[in-house]
């Protein structure tokens, strides 16, 4: 199933895509709750180049690594990636009103889809707030 959640960042789509694909920007924002966070990012923003974030529970006691490769990156518009056996698609609009950024990506069978959506929902929403707040 595919899961898609969305948000309206009010910043222009230079500081958006900036914030979104620059390391030291996204271990400030990727979390979904305040008792995470990301320790360490890395970014070869090019198809075929990879992607990683560890992403830990402040407390120590759980950590993942999120990983893939990139499979289509148009700037300003477009990031496709794999990451294990799924897909992800992260799409930037520009509107009056701001950038619209809208990520849609494969559901897994460990976690239930509201589960995911929640959680994806809620980095994305901590971007948001993180690139206006800047």
């Amino acid at each position: 199933m595919k899961i898609i959640v969305e948000t309206n960042v009010r910043a222009p789509i230079e500081k958006v895509w900036e914030a979104y694909t620059t390391p030291d920007d996204i271990v400030r924002w990727n979390a979904a709750s305040d008792d995470w966070h990301t320790t360490r990012a890395s970014v070869d923003l090019r198809a075929g180049g990879e992607f990683s974030s560890r992403m830990e529970a402040k407390d120590g006691s759980f950590g993942f690594d999120f990983a893939g490769t990139y499979t289509n990156v148009i700037p300003h518009r477009l990031i496709e990636y794999s990451f294990g056996e799924r897909e992800a698609k992260v799409e930037f609009a520009e509107t009056p009103e701001g950038v619209n950024i809208s990520v849609s990506f494969q559901a897994e069978s460990t976690h239930s889809n509201e589960e995911q959506q929640a959680g994806w929902q809620a980095i994305l929403d901590n971007f948001a707030r993180y690139v206006e707040g800047r």
